[in-house]
């Protein structure tokens, strides 16, 4: 049985349509020190259990999706447009 996600944009769609791109991290702010950006880019957790990532919709619509889903039982509890995420103005 294929897994689904739900496309807030395509609708229920096989997850083979999809490219996981990472973990949906804060960007530090443009102006932030070489460590945080290295931090940023280099260092990440691995915790296991629910987690937020990117996703493309590579095979649909092309957007950019931030997947909330558990990574030990792929069980997927929301889907969002990355668009719709604004991170405050510095």
């Amino acid at each position: 049985m294929a897994s689904l996600i739900t496309c807030p944009h395509c609708g229920t769609r096989p997850k083979e349509e999809f490219s996981i791109r990472g973990a949906a991290l804060a960007r530090p702010h443009p102006a932030a020190s070489e460590e945080d950006w290295h931090a940023y880019v280099y260092l990440r957790e691995n915790p296991k259990g629910r987690y937020q990532e990117y996703w493309h919709h590579a095979a649909g619509c092309r957007r950019w999706l931030i997947v909330d889903r558990d990574n030990v039982t792929h069980d997927v509890f929301s889907v969002v447009d990355a668009a719709a995420i604004r991170e405050p103005s510095e």
